[in-house]
């Protein structure tokens, strides 16, 4: 699956001090999926065979949601504009749609023609016109997307992509999987989308670093947690440069350009995936102001916001579990 954004935005510090036990082994995996390198580590006592279930499944939900796989279902929607999609994928549309609801429109999974004018679907990076950018918006808009139990129709010149979450789905069936298999120990990074899985084998919780927007080289802070997803969206994290002008790959449906909303990361802690990766864009675009309205609303994620200055802002459900030798601020409900 195409997704607008591949570096790693979330560094993971494993720290791993041994096994649960003598039947518990260290079992990992890398591999290249959804234009992203993938790491598994699992610590089990039949971990190859597990490993490849995750393998399977991986590439099982990217040839469901990849718009550029003509087998997929929503390369079906966008060339038939109108058609019956199975469960999951009308799960995963309406888990978007939810998202682009609670926060105004400021994700939105019918980007996909701003992006393709950007060139960030394909690498072919150019600068479209302001005629051509407001001649694609007339496009954009979720609620154009009509959605009914497993018929969806768009109109004719609407796109859906779910590179936007489709990484943080696919993280939450993986840890479903393992926790099938009996998995009580496990870390998953999906192109920096971090999932984990209960605790480390000695009983620690997992450590997760995250990225100084100013440089990916070091970490600006340190998240300790279980059974919690990591989900970091920055402009640096993809962008290109023309005329002495950067351009990043997160767009304000809005404008269809680059946000400028003031912050340079925001990382979204949460039990859902699927929640934590499109509310990472979401409140990127939205800026901090309206994004701690947004959280004072609702009791299910936390975030960290840096904005452009590099100042930084905690959500204070993780004050007790985040640490930094960087200054910050503790937002409270």
């Amino acid at each position: 699956m195409r997704r607008l954004f591949f570096v790693l935005s979330v560094l993971t510090c494993l720290l791993l001090c041994g096994c649960a036990d003598n039947n518990t082994e260290e079992y990992s995996k890398t591999i290249f999926a959804m234009d992203t390198v993938m790491d598994l580590k699992i610590y089990s006592s039949n971990g190859d065979d597990v490993l490849t279930q995750a393998e399977n499944e991986i590439k099982r939900i990217e040839n469901l949601l990849d718009r550029g796989n003509e087998n997929s279902e929503i390369y079906k929607i966008n060339q038939n504009k109108s058609d019956v999609v199975s469960e999951e994928t009308a799960t995963v549309i309406t888990n978007a749609l939810s998202v682009s609801k609670e926060t105004g429109g400021a994700f939105d999974i019918t980007i996909a023609p701003i992006i393709d004018l950007w060139g960030f679907y394909g690498n072919n990076f150019r600068v479209p016109s302001d005629t051509e950018l407001q001649a694609a918006l007339e496009n954009v808009g979720y609620e154009k997307v009509q959605l009914d139990g497993s018929n969806i129709s768009i109109p004719d010149n609407t796109l859906i992509d779910l590179g936007g979450i489709g990484k943080g789905y696919t993280s939450d069936m993986l840890a479903k999987l393992l926790r099938e298999n009996d998995i009580t120990s496990a870390i998953i990074s999906l192109g920096g989308n971090v999932q984990t899985i209960g605790k480390k084998p000695d009983g620690s919780l997992w450590t997760v670093g995250v990225a100084d927007p100013r440089d990916t080289s070091k970490h600006i802070g340190k998240l300790k947690i279980s059974d919690k997803a990591v989900v970091t969206s920055g402009g640096y994290q993809r962008y290109f440069e023309r005329d002495g002008v950067t351009y990043h790959h997160i767009i304000n449906p809005d404008t269809g350009k680059s946000a400028e909303s003031g912050l340079a990361s925001v990382t979204i802690i949460s039990e859902s995936g699927t929640r934590a990766d499109g509310l990472s864009t979401a409140l990127f675009v939205m800026g901090l102001e309206k994004s701690i309205e947004l959280w004072r609303r609702s009791n299910d994620f936390d975030a960290i916001f840096v904005d452009d200055n590099g100042k930084m802002f905690i959500t204070e459900g993780i004050k007790d579990n985040f640490e930094s030798a960087n200054n910050y601020e503790i937002i409270k409900k």
